[in-house]
């Protein structure tokens, strides 16, 4: 209504150069139902014509108004539903519906260093460096790189051996959740598998302590990477029976494992 009355009174205006009347007589006679007396049937005519394209225009501003707003709950909604990191052990690239935050090396402490970092890390492949001496000094912690130990496996993983180990880290937008599963290939009702593979971890006689990852099933390696430089060392993870249930598990049977990601 408030546009009506704007563009009207600009109407007004000009018309009130021509005539005597002026914009406040003009106002008032639409106002009062009087504005076809006041006005030559060609004006009011002309009046509905520029009124016709006036509310054409409004009505299309208002519809791209609302497919604006739209978008934007939409994107509202996607954003207030969360969002999870991970990182995809033994692969170069995110599942389809994941977006790729980066690629690169696997790196982690030396297998024979008791005082080894636990975590490994996926390191990027354009470092960034702040205030630093090159050279090794002694009295700090290390990062290497790592290897698949597959020497006594078969099929693919038999050839995986000494190879390095790629990573790729993972955003999944709308997902709250990202859950490694140990023991299982499959996710319950209600969350979406990102990926399976295998349990692997460090050598139990050595040194360093390890933690359990989820290798994908279909493992890439760092092309040239086929020599033993050892770093931190991927084995496959058996079941040993005792306090383990047995069944369900098996005696020196391979562990797989799922990482599944929390339907909202």
């Amino acid at each position: 209504m408030m546009y009506l009355i704007l563009f009207l009174m600009i109407f007004a205006v000009v018309q009130s150069e021509e005539k005597a009347g002026s914009c406040k007589d003009m106002l008032q006679g639409f106002l009062t139902g009087q504005l076809s007396s006041a006005l030559g049937g060609y004006q009011v005519e002309a009046l509905r014509r520029e009124f016709k394209n006036f509310t054409d225009i409004i009505e299309k501003s208002i519809k791209g108004l609302k497919g604006n707003v739209e978008t934007k709950m939409r994107n509202i909604k996607s954003t207030s539903n969360g969002s999870a990191i991970y990182t995809r052990w033994g692969k170069k690239s995110c599942p389809i519906g994941a977006q790729l935050v980066l690629t690169g090396y696997v790196g982690g402490s030396h297998y024979t260093h008791t005082g080894a970092a636990v975590e490994p890390l996926c390191l990027p492949k354009t470092p960034e460096w702040g205030i630093y001496r090159d050279g090794t000094d002694g009295a700090k912690a290390y990062i290497y790189g790592a290897e698949y130990e597959t020497n006594e496996l078969f099929g693919k993983w038999h050839s995986l051996y000494q190879h390095d180990v790629p990573c790729s880290v993972c955003l999944l937008r709308g997902r709250s959740v990202v859950q490694m599963f140990p023991g299982r290939k499959t996710c319950d009702n209600g969350w979406k598998l990102e990926y399976h593979g295998y349990l692997m971890a460090g050598y139990h006689g050595d040194n360093a302590g390890t933690t359990y990852k989820c290798v994908d099933s279909d493992p890439d390696t760092l092309q040239g990477s086929l020599t033993n430089n050892n770093g931190y060392l991927f084995y496959m993870v058996e079941a040993r029976c005792g306090s383990l249930k047995c069944p369900p598990y098996v005696e020196g049977r391979e562990f797989v494992c799922a990482v599944c990601s929390l339907e909202n």
